[in-house]
C-alpha cells in the first residue's frame, strides 16, 4: 500500500506557510495576538479546500482502484515491524502542530487554537482510517487510529500543560538498496522512496533538554537529545518474497529493528525576527538534523559519525 504520509506532510506544509506564525514556532503564547475574523474566514475556508482537495487526490490515487465494502476492520499490526504506526503518530503530531500555528495565526486565543488544531490533526487522519475500511483493499486499522491518537494527544497535552513543545516527533531518511527488488511497494523513485521505504526512514522522539531546567539555565536552548526508531531488511509488509515480480530471484535479508541515540538542533528555539526565517525553521524543524549517533541493531551497538 502506497504510504498516505506524503498527502498529510504537503497538506502540513502548505498551511504552515500560509500562517505568518506569530511566536517563533516553539508553540509558546504570544499575548500581543488579536483576533482577526478576515483571517479566521480565510483560514477555515482554505483549509476545508484543502482538505476536500487532497482526500479527491486520494480516491484517486488509491480507492478507485479497489471495489466498496461494507465497512470492516483489518489488522496489520504486524507489518513493516511498526514502522508505519510511527509514521502515523509522526503524521497526526505534525498536523495538530501546523493547525495550532495556523489558527493562532487568525488571533484566536491559546485554548481554541490547541482544540482546533488538534482537531485537524486527528480528524484528517481518522476520515482516511474510515475511508480505508469501506475499501476492499483495505480496512479499519485500530493500530492506526492508536497512532493517530497517539501523535495528537503528545502534542495537545504538551500545548495544554506546558503551554510550548518540548518534546517533539520528527524524521529523517536515507536511501537504501531494497526498492529495487519491489520498486512497486518502496517506490520507483527517489520522492516515492521517501515516503514508501521503510527501510530508510527513521522516526525520532526529540526532546529539548532546556525547557526541563530552571529558567537561568546555561545549557543551549537549541539542543535537543533524540531517540530513533527504524527497521531495515523489509521488501514485503509482514515478509519478504523470494523472487522479484519478473521472476529473478532476491537475496535473503533479515528483518529487524533498529534504535538510535543522536543529538539534535530545534531550529523553533533559534530567536529571529525575519518571519521568511521562522518558516524556514519549521520546516527545518520537521526532520531530524544528521549529526553522530549511536545505533543499537541485531545486539550490536556502534557508532554513526553523521547520521540521516
Amino acid at each position: 500500500m502506497v504510504n498516505k504520509v506524503c498527502i498529510l506532510l504537503f497538506y502540513s506544509f502548505i498551511f504552515t506557510l500560509e500562517g505568518t506564525c506569530q511566536n517563533g514556532l516553539t508553540g509558546k503564547i504570544d499575548s500581543t495576538n488579536i483576533y482577526k475574523p478576515s483571517r479566521f474566514k480565510i483560514v477555515v475556508i482554505s483549509e476545508s479546500l484543502a482538505w476536500g482537495g487532497s482526500l479527491v487526490l486520494l480516491n484517486d490515487l488509491w480507492y478507485k482502484n479497489f471495489p466498496r465494502s461494507s465497512f470492516h476492520f483489518f489488522d496489520d499490526n504486524g507489518e513493516w515491524l511498526q514502522m508505519d504506526k510511527a509514521g502515523h503518530a509522526s503524521s497526526s503530531y505534525l498536523l495538530s502542530f501546523t493547525g495550532y500555528e495556523t489558527f493562532k495565526w487568525t488571533g484566536v486565543n491559546d485554548h481554541k487554537a490547541v482544540w482546533f488544531g488538534g482537531g485537524v490533526g486527528f480528524l484528517y487522519e481518522s476520515v482516511i482510517e474510515i475511508l480505508d475500511g469501506f475499501s476492499s483493499g483495505w480496512g479499519f486499522s485500530i493500530g492506526d487510529e492508536a497512532a493517530n491518537t497517539f501523535g495528537t494527544a503528545l502534542f495537545m497535552s504538551q500545548q495544554l500543560t506546558w503551554r510550548e513543545q518540548r518534546i517533539m516527533l520528527k524524521r529523517s531518511y536515507h536511501q537504501t538498496m531494497f526498492p529495487n527488488y519491489n520498486p512497486g511497494l518502496l517506490g520507483n523513485n527517489l520522492l516515492e522512496q521517501i515516503n514508501k521505504d521503510y527501510n530508510g526512514l527513521t522516526f525520532w522522539i526529540s526532546g529539548n533538554i532546556s525547557s526541563f531546567l530552571a529558567k537561568d539555565t546555561k545549557f543551549p536552548k537549541w539542543l535537543n537529545v533524540d531517540f530513533g526508531y527504524g527497521a531495515s531488511g523489509m521488501i514485503g509488509a509482514r515478509q519478504n518474497p523470494a523472487i522479484t515480480s519478473g521472476g529473478t530471484p532476491i537475496p535473503h535479508s533479515n528483518r529487524y529493528r533498529q534504535f538510535y541515540f543522536s543529538p539534535d538542533i530545534d531550529f523553533s528555539r533559534i530567536k529571529t525576527r525575519s518571519r521568511f526565517l521562522k518558516k524556514i525553521f519549521f520546516v527545518l524543524n520537521i526532520v531530524k538534523f544528521p549529526a553522530p549517533t549511536l545505533a543499537l541493531s541485531e545486539k550490536k551497538l556502534r557508532f554513526i559519525p553523521v547520521y540521516f
